[in-house]
């Protein structure tokens, strides 16, 4: 049995890759959510909040998963550490 080579950026094997392209990441609810997430991101740009490489997330106040909307008092913008860190158990 042939091993696959790992791609080093990703840690992950091609064909890994390619499964959760043409699965999870691919379904139409999954689609939806993850544009309103890149535009949520554009909105707060556009308005000078957020700049690439920052540091910075932003935040849905009531999450997409949820139901929550990209209106404006839905966003915020707080450092990835703690957008990133709030689920964590411990």
């Amino acid at each position: 049995m042939k091993q696959e080579k790992r791609d080093p950026t990703s840690h992950r094997t091609p064909s890994q890759v390619k499964k959760m392209d043409h699965g999870y990441n691919a379904e139409p609810d999954n689609i939806k959510k993850r544009t309103m997430r890149n535009t949520a991101r554009a909105k707060m740009a556009k308005a000078g909040l957020v700049h690439k490489g920052d540091g910075k997330d932003v935040d849905h106040i009531k999450p997409v998963r949820s139901g929550g909307s990209n209106a404006r008092s839905n966003l915020r913008v707080v450092s990835q550490a703690k957008n990133r860190a709030w689920n964590k158990k411990g």
